[in-house]
């Protein structure tokens, strides 16, 4: 696995780069920001391997849980308070002091409840950013809205965009911080207390009121957590995801690899830290079978930073589709070690013989931190739109790029491999 792609070093290097990407865009702005979230901000997925999810956070907004007090939040910053329905991990936004600053987008999602109250619609708010969604950037092109996200691509790279409002919610993050644990420390406990909740324009599906409602989330913190699993519980959950996608192959998202992040969470915060090592993997990785086998059975998996919520409810789950990923998981379980065999990716790894999958691995390694580091570099060469290419340092990580490129050619055709082209290759190694 970390041949492929998925080893500690290449990981550090993805989060550290994903988080410099995202200060860069945010000094370009001050109404939004942008956070990277998802497996890009976790180090989990090569370059082209996932789409990159993007948080868009609009600033001068603050949703507020019952009991705060709106003079303890500055002036100028528009308030609204969480009403928690029926639906654990979800809320309605009433609105209790305007912004300062109008925002068209906002201002046009009020609408009143009929009982004197102005809410918040996170459907007509989502209505509102995707006609005004637009770019400055011509390669980028803009699809159609894909629930509460905003998908665009520019070439193989692929990013979705989703509205979120900044959540203060100390209760909430309180619960999840003082139950008895094995990990994460208490310093770490402490620093996803202070990197706080967001809400997102998500109501719960069957909700008869989901046009109105909003998800609380907690993506940063979780993406701080994920980032602190050991070399073991990393790779349990790129497993995980794997049997999910080359497996079970959902056609409707009714298992996710949310799902599978936090079964692994669940595993990490249950069981010393030192039962996590390497010779353990298939152990943890049983494990975790049998835990989705149970949430696929019973249809319940606690949400790991809001137990009451429920994240198989409104899953899709059919009863046919229960009994045959029952029946795989069970099957995968008794085949022992050989499970692994079943995933193209890791069987391929297995096969190639070694020294051409060391060298294959070194390149893809060296070859994805160029295209990083290229991506950073890039932001401020940008003006009025255009990038200035004439940058040395751009210049020169272009070079090797092309360096590369012709060797991974040149040794495809002495073994026989058919090259599509230069820029394929590329698309080829990091997916």
């Amino acid at each position: 696995m970390t041949r492929l792609g998925y080893g500690e070093q290449i990981r550090r290097w993805r989060v550290e780069k994903y988080k410099e990407h995202d200060s860069l865009m945010n000094a370009r702005s001050s109404d939004v920001t942008v956070i990277t979230a998802g497996s890009k901000a976790e180090g989990l997925t090569c370059f082209y391997e996932s789409d990159r999810d993007f948080l868009l956070v609009v600033e001068g907004i603050l949703c507020v849980e019952a009991g705060i007090s709106l003079h303890t939040i500055p002036d100028g910053i528009g308030v609204y308070r969480m009403d928690t329905c029926a639906y654990s991990g979800h809320c309605c936004l009433l609105l209790e002091r305007r912004a300062r600053k109008r925002k068209e987008v906002i201002h046009n999602a009020l609408c009143d409840n009929g009982q004197g109250d102005i809410l918040l619609s996170s459907s007509l708010l989502l209505d509102e950013m995707s006609s005004a969604y637009t770019s400055t950037d011509s390669t980028v092109v803009i699809h159609e809205r894909a629930g509460p996200s905003l998908p665009d691509s520019s070439g193989e790279l692929h990013s979705d965009r989703v509205l979120a409002l900044r959540c203060y919610c100390p209760s909430i993050l309180q619960r999840w911080a003082s139950r008895p644990r094995h990990w994460p420390s208490p310093v770490l406990v402490q620093k996803v207390v202070s990197l706080g909740a967001n809400v997102t324009a998500v109501g719960f599906k069957e909700s008869e009121f989901k046009h109105m409602e909003w998800r609380i989330g907690f993506n940063t913190g979780e993406s701080e957590l994920v980032n602190n699993l050991n070399d073991t519980q990393a790779k349990v959950y790129v497993m995980l995801k794997m049997i999910v996608k080359d497996v079970l192959r959902p056609s409707k998202k009714e298992i996710t690899s949310y799902v599978m992040k936090n079964i692994v969470l669940w595993q990490a915060e249950r069981n010393p830290q030192n039962k996590f090592y390497a010779q353990s993997f298939l152990h943890w990785l049983h494990d975790g079978l049998r835990a989705l086998r149970t949430a696929i059975v019973t249809k319940q998996l606690s949400y790991y930073m809001i137990p009451e919520r429920n994240l198989m409810a409104a899953s899709g789950l059919t009863y046919r589709q229960q009994s045959h990923w029952v029946e795989v998981i069970t099957d995968m379980m008794a085949e022992g070690p050989w499970v692994i065999l079943g995933l193209p990716k890791i069987r391929m790894a297995i096969v190639a013989s070694p020294e051409p999958m060391l060298w294959y691995s070194m390149k893809r390694m060296e070859l994805e931190m160029l295209l990083l580091e290229y991506l950073n570099r890039m932001l401020p060469c940008y003006e009025n739109g255009l990038l200035d290419k004439s940058n040395a340092i751009l210049q020169e990580i272009r070079r090797r790029i092309g360096e590369i490129r012709m060797e991974i050619k040149l040794r495809m055709i002495e073994e026989g491999c058919a090259v599509n082209g230069l820029t394929d290759i590329i698309h080829r190694m990091l997916k």
